[in-house]
């Protein structure tokens, strides 16, 4: 047995393959992605934490001889098990390494493949039905989202992709969906553009907020940001279908058809939604960057096509 081998035997550490599928169950609870294990990062001691490992299997040194520079290298036995089970995890195509995630991100973080996505829902018993549903990151979509932030010239922007009106089931379309629905959520912070409602489920996998296109998918929307904007459920609906839409300037305007419902209609807890919007001429939140802001031809169309 080798040295490394002999340590871990000695201070009972988990096995690899243990700490492999740990990770993937945490990639996936940490929606896709997990800071580098360095020492003070929060991620290495909820990890031990998981292990239930005791105070000297978290300290525990492990000792290399470097040669070339005739000196003796010290790292933590436990820093070193949760490194060596991301390097495997890498060569399986399971996760992309720091350095690759970097040249996408500018974060060097390990990231969920779409391959890993897949075994991360296995191991912690969800179907990968709901895989379209869950806001995790993957290495895949997160090309895709780069991409979409890469926002072409304002002045030819056209809210419009009539090559939808071709029925898409490849991989590469059901990515840019997703890619779509990633930029937008993280554009706006994960809350909603209206009420600002930010929050994540218990098993902190999926949020409340969706990607809602300006001009819809059935109208041949295209997938870009200036296209989208981050919305709750209740908002989501009510701007599908009309009840409010937006201005240039982005003050919310609510239907004149509001005084035709029932006083009793449209509240909350006793909280009247709709009605709190038209008396506060409320603008939505935007995002930081103002190139990611809705483009006016996308809320002209929906004040026209949409808005009663």
């Amino acid at each position: 047995m080798s040295y490394e081998g002999d340590t871990l035997k000695r201070f009972a550490m988990p096995t690899q393959k243990a700490v492999e599928q740990m990770l993937l169950r945490s990639l996936l609870k940490h929606g896709g992605i997990i800071t580098e294990f360095a020492s003070g990062e929060d991620i290495v001691d909820e990890l031990a934490d998981e292990f239930h490992l005791n105070s000297f299997q978290r300290s525990a040194v492990l000792e290399t001889v470097v040669r070339k520079e005739n000196r003796v290298k010290k790292s933590r036995l436990w820093h070193r098990l949760l490194f060596r089970a991301g390097d495997s995890l890498a060569k399986e195509s399971l996760v992309s390494r720091p350095t690759q995630t970097f040249r996408i991100t500018n974060k060097k973080e390990w990231m969920l493949t779409e391959k890993g996505f897949d075994r991360a829902l296995n191991l912690s018993g969800i179907p990968v039905t709901r895989k379209e549903s869950l806001h995790t990151k993957s290495f895949e979509v997160q090309k895709v989202v780069k991409r979409l932030l890469q926002v072409p010239d304002s002045k030819t922007f056209n809210p419009f992709d009539l090559s939808k009106r071709i029925v898409k089931t490849s991989r590469e379309s059901v990515l840019r969906t997703r890619g779509f629905r990633q930029a937008v959520i993280e554009a706006y912070s994960y809350k909603c553009a209206v009420c600002g409602l930010s929050i994540r489920s218990p098993d902190s996998i999926s949020w409340e907020v969706q990607a809602a296109h300006i001009v819809p998918n059935s109208s041949f929307g295209r997938d870009d940001l200036r296209n989208g904007i981050a919305l709750c459920g209740l908002h989501h609906w009510a701007f599908d279908v009309g009840w409010f839409t937006l201005l240039d300037d982005y003050q919310i305007r609510v239907s004149g058809k509001l005084h035709t419902l029932p006083t009793d209609a449209g509240r909350l807890w006793g909280i009247d939604c709709f009605r709190l919007l038209c008396e506060q001429r409320t603008k939505i939140y935007l995002p930081e960057k103002s190139t990611l802001y809705p483009h006016y031809k996308a809320i002209a169309w929906h004040r026209e096509n949409v808005f009663h």
